[in-house]
């Protein structure tokens, strides 16, 4: 959603789960009685932060739409629902529905072969206003107030520490999203579910102290390349079980190896079974299924523009690297 609000307050970007998408329990928060006994008089309540329930998209450039539609339309087996166009006419996005509250948005915008393929990243809440009013109050940038966007979804967005788009959104009634949950959901399609998105950290404690003690994201596994070292932090949203992966280590990616960092994971029960089904679709796959440094069997895909789309099985098959796994 970058371009969106470069044009003229634009679309949001949707997707996470509530009771649609399983293991996102909300956490319970402090009473009433209880935060009001722990302040001192005078002193204003500080405003609780509403739920982040999981993953709402990712949002990716390209140069070749028509190439873009055959990976996640053809060889991932997601439909695309509807699209939205700049208010100035012409395209702006198109979706991929990976299930009623997660979603690929594609935006025909990618002007050389240098330019991050990562627009923004989304996750989503039940309660936009109340988490801008939040987010407000810990000094973060926020809109001064929200307004439908273009699909007529709720969303702001904010910059994390590195520079990266993040969106929240809230599904509306009547949006182009809500409008068509329970559709667009094909058996041909590779994965339901998108279990963690991945992107590049410079430092690591500047996107904690975003990512964590603001939002309320949670490690729940941290490995590397070696023993020795750390490359990757999960970050677990806080009231459900997607995930955000810190990419650290990073030095002057070329376009190749940032589209490997800049992913989405989709989420299969068995990574064995999605290779042979990309192999009966005719899907040249270069890379054979591996069990990862999480003990997660994994298979990664690229897309016409090299961004990486990982196919994971949810549970690891053997010891995890450096740290253990943590449960929700």
């Amino acid at each position: 959603m970058t371009k969106l609000r470069a044009q003229s307050a634009f679309l949001v970007f949707a997707m996470a789960g509530l009771s649609l998408m399983p293991g996102r329990t909300p956490r319970t928060q402090p009473s009433k009685a209880e935060a009001a006994h722990s302040r001192a008089p005078g002193v204003a309540a500080p405003v609780a932060r509403p739920p982040i329930v999981g993953i709402a998209h990712i949002g990716l450039r390209t140069d070749d739409l028509a190439a873009a539609r055959n990976f996640y339309g053809g060889v991932l087996g997601f439909q695309e629902p509807f699209t939205v166009d700049k208010p100035s006419g012409g395209l702006m996005l198109t979706y991929f529905k990976v299930n009623d509250h997660q979603f690929i948005e594609v935006f025909p915008e990618l002007k050389n072969a240098i330019e991050d393929r990562l627009s923004h990243i989304a996750f989503e809440t039940r309660d936009i206003q109340a988490l801008r009013t939040y987010m407000a109050g810990r000094g973060l940038k926020v809109p001064p107030k929200l307004e439908p966007q273009l699909d007529g979804n709720l969303s702001f967005e904010v910059n994390d520490p590195d520079g990266h788009t993040v969106e929240f959104v809230q599904y509306i009634p009547g949006s182009l999203h809500s409008r068509n949950f329970g559709k667009f959901l094909p058996a041909a399609r590779i994965s339901e579910r998108m279990i963690h998105l991945g992107v590049t950290v410079k430092d690591r404690q500047a996107a904690d102290r975003f990512y964590r003690d603001i939002l309320g994201f949670r490690e729940t596994w941290h490995g590397g390349m070696t023993d020795a070292r750390t490359d990757w932090v999960d970050m677990r949203v806080p009231e459900g079980t997607d995930w955000l992966e810190y990419m650290l280590n990073v030095k002057n990616p070329s376009p190749r190896s940032l589209g490997v960092m800049h992913h989405l994971a989709l989420c299969v029960r068995s990574v064995e079974a999605a290779y042979q089904t990309l192999l009966k679709r005719g899907v040249s796959v270069p890379e054979k299924p591996q069990i990862g440094r999480d003990g997660r069997w994994q298979l990664s895909l690229y897309d016409p523009n090299l961004t990486r789309a990982e196919l994971m099985e949810p549970k690891p098959v053997r010891q995890p690297c450096c740290s253990p796994i943590l449960d929700p």
